[in-house]
């Protein structure tokens, strides 16, 4: 199998990128889409030529370090799946493949296909968490929690923070992840003290990032490898006015 990627190529976020065609033969359609680009990084270094940069840790759909767009879309051709899960049987022989990194302003290029999304840490820091007293962990069942609530919970807590939402968004919005990650905690008895300085601390912070506005286009909702509903959008915004004239 022969596959031609067309990858964007950027030294430095300051510089001048530009897109660099690699043609690649030997590869099978069992192959991940990561491993062909493993492949073709085994060559630039028999070849001598600098690597191609790209992120990835658990390889298995969990971490979302491994968001790239490829043909114009967020994670590759397919709904619900991250770059790692993607493999080269979604592709024909002989197919020219464009790959290039989340195109947004709150996350800068740092190299290649590697963009700096250390904004959503600091979204989490402002309170994408819950206060607990130090000490020896409650008993399990201390709190009762109803199956309607906690897959509510978990429906918002399945968010792994690729970014996907953002870049595929027009306005560069990142009101899908911040929603995801008050949801969770609000949602949930344990999170309802902290609630109302919850949402608006980290939605602060998201306006501080430089985040566009949403405009609910849904297009965040339809690339998110989880399928986080845009409705958690309209609850966040919903608890935010809350929060404003009560909280």
């Amino acid at each position: 199998m022969q596959i031609t990627f067309r990858i964007w190529r950027q030294e430095q976020f300051q510089d001048q990128g530009a897109f660099k065609a690699y043609q690649v033969d030997h590869l099978t359609e069992d192959m991940s889409f990561l491993e062909a680009l493993d492949h073709l990084n085994e060559i630039l270094v028999l070849k001598g030529e600098r690597v191609i940069a790209f992120e990835y840790d658990c390889r298995e759909g969990i971490c979302g370090q491994c968001g790239i767009f490829i043909n114009g879309r967020a994670h590759g051709p397919h709904d619900h799946v991250t770059t790692c899960q993607l493999h080269l049987r979604s592709f024909q022989d002989g197919d020219t493949v464009t790959v290039e990194p989340w195109r947004a302003k709150a996350f800068p290029i740092v190299q290649d296909l590697i963009v700096d999304r250390s904004a959503f840490d600091r979204i989490i820091a402002q309170g994408g968490y819950i206060s607990a007293k130090t000490g020896t962990a409650p008993e399990a069942n201390a709190i009762l929690i109803g199956k309607e609530t906690a897959d509510k919970a978990m429906d918002a807590a399945a968010c792994i923070g690729c970014g996907a939402c953002v870049a595929t968004c027009k306005n560069g919005s990142a009101a899908l992840f911040t929603s995801a990650k008050i949801n969770h905690l609000n949602t949930l008895p344990q999170g309802k003290l902290e609630a109302n300085q919850r949402v608006k601390d980290m939605t602060a912070q998201m306006e501080e990032e430089g985040f566009g506005h949403c405009s609910f286009t849904g297009a965040c909702e339809v690339e998110c490898p989880e399928g986080i509903s845009i409705a958690n959008i309209a609850e966040m915004n919903a608890r935010y006015l809350k929060a404003r004239l009560f909280g």
